[in-house]
């Protein structure tokens, strides 16, 4: 697998994403793994902003779900981010299709790469997340101070874990922009 090219190191005090936007209508795929051995998944759940001092995300992947074997065993995982309706039918793949038996960039024809971290994220990104998982802490069905979210977005009771990972790199492509 090469090293992802083309880069450019996006300042986050100057980061100028809509980040709602971003999270909620762009999509992401999450992923977590090492080069031989690493999987991905379609999220529209996150946030970013500053805890604990530190530049942060915060993820949500439901236990069922084989990118969380991944994201549990390793470290560090990336968010990319691919623009809006670019790459839909692929980003639609790998949140309805297991890794467990699919190819996922075989089947969607996306092109992993090594990050400067480590991770593994795809060439086709616009936008690339690279981050240190720091916490991780399941949803509480007890917590839930509005119980309609429970009732309505948990009806299997399969509670998301969620990760806070440091912001290790924020990277543009700029040919992907």
């Amino acid at each position: 697998m090469e090293r992802i090219k083309n880069i450019a190191q996006v300042d986050l005090f100057t980061f100028s994403e809509k980040v709602f936007d971003l999270f909620k209508n762009e999509w992401m795929l999450i992923t977590a793994g090492l080069p031989d051995n690493f999987n991905t998944m379609t999220a529209a759940w996150g946030s970013l902003g500053i805890l604990w001092s530190k530049p942060i995300v915060n993820i949500y992947i439901r236990p069922q779900r084989f990118t969380f074997e991944f994201t549990e065993r390793h470290s560090i995982f990336s968010l990319s981010f691919f623009g809006h309706n670019k790459y839909r039918e692929a980003l639609s793949f790998c949140g309805s299709k297991s890794g467990r038996e699919y190819d996922k960039p075989l089947e969607t024809g996306l092109t992993p790469v090594i990050t400067p971290a480590g991770n593994i994220a795809f060439q086709e990104a616009r936008l690339v997340i690279d981050c240190l998982k720091l916490y991780s802490d399941d949803i509480k069905p007890d917590r839930f101070i509005e119980r309609d979210i429970d009732k309505s977005v948990y009806p299997s009771k399969d509670y998301h874990r969620f990760y806070i990972g440091e912001v290790l790199g924020c990277y543009e492509l700029p040919e992907n922009i």
